[in-house]
């Protein structure tokens, strides 16, 4: 098989890097061109300074579609601007990491329907999908935490959900609220009750537990926010997510970590431990571990992910390796920091 030709825009940022960084080692890959206009001619590793010495390929600020697949790394409503001003030959697969086309509301360009890539939902019709709505980093752990519960009608009216997300879950743009001296040492909760993923979250258990969703006059967000309490907060740390969630349930322990192994039984990269988790099982790697306690009737789920791997660019490649019949593992074998 010849190689899968991939063109990047936006890979100058957090998730374009770690896309080069899985696809300059990706055995069935060929990048054609990493597009930043603002670095154009520069050294991939003049950016991503731990390229050095791994490729001698250039940023450009030229596009085209004499490729396969396009992976687009922008910033959330860039990507609809970028392929309103830019139409792509019908024949290119896309893979938007932004949110723009996430929502049922918002699938269709040039015809098609993107499909939302979280791989434990979808896989199936990724398979066969032309373009990809690449999932976000909250709504992929949160997502993954409930979609086996969803699979059987068992969530209840009220789902509590406290993660901690990385600096990095805020992008490579510098601001008040990523800067060293203010985020070391620090914690702080935002967005609460109304975080955006909440939309998708809140889509994705609808479609396997029927109902879920409130209909009415309100906003999506407002519907979703009705079931699901959501407080985001951001952590002292880099990279990564550690998500706490309970609901209630009539699951003992044991029937729950029956239903969540058999769930996820085909699913290379979620897992589920008996043993509590940590979140540098998972940083740099393309890994959703879960871990289920009961207390009282309460089901305790917690779920570690990485926010720009399997929170973005991992899964994005992962998206990819399905689109075109390649391991879903391929060019995905990467290891955690550990210590």
């Amino acid at each position: 098989m010849s190689k899968i030709r991939v063109g990047i825009i936006g890979s100058a940022g957090y998730t374009g890097g770690e896309l080069l960084r899985i696809l300059i080692f990706h055995p069935s890959v060929e990048i054609v061109f990493a597009n930043s206009a603002s670095n154009a001619g520069n050294k991939l590793y003049a950016v991503h300074n731990d390229l050095f010495g791994d490729t001698e390929l250039e940023f450009s600020s030229d596009f085209h579609s004499n490729i396969d697949v396009l992976f687009l790394c922008v910033g959330h409503g860039d990507a609809r601007k970028f392929l309103e001003s830019n139409p792509i030959d019908s024949a290119v697969k896309i893979i938007d990491l932004s949110q723009d086309y996430r929502l049922r509301a918002n699938t269709t360009y040039q015809g098609q329907e993107f499909v939302y890539g979280l791989p434990e939902l979808n896989r199936e019709a990724i398979k066969t999908a032309h373009y990809i709505a690449n999932p976000g980093c909250f709504a992929t752990n949160i997502q993954l935490a409930l979609l086996p519960l969803a699979s059987k009608g068992l969530l209840p009216d009220q789902i509590h959900i406290n993660a901690t997300t990385g600096s990095t879950g805020a992008g490579q743009k510098p601001g008040a609220t990523t800067h060293f001296s203010w985020r070391n040492n620090n914690l702080s909760a935002y967005k609460s009750f109304e975080h955006q993923h909440l939309q998708e979250i809140s889509e994705s258990l609808d479609q396997l537990q029927d109902g879920f969703l409130p209909h009415s006059d309100q906003s999506l967000l407002e519907r979703a926010a009705e079931k699901i309490n959501f407080v985001p907060q951001r952590g002292d740390f880099t990279r990564g997510i550690f998500s706490s969630i309970y609901v209630d349930s009539d699951l003992t322990e044991e029937e729950a970590y029956e239903l969540y192994n058999s769930y996820y039984a085909s699913h290379p990269f979620t897992l589920v431990s008996k043993a509590n988790i940590d979140l540098k099982q998972v940083v740099n790697t393309n890994k959703s571990i879960i871990h289920l306690e009961k207390h009282g009737n309460k089901l305790l789920i917690l779920n570690a992910t990485d926010n720009l791997l399997k929170g973005a660019s991992g899964q994005a490649v992962q998206n990819m390796n399905l689109m075109f019949g390649l391991e879903e593992r391929a060019g995905l074998n990467l290891k955690s920091v550990g210590f």
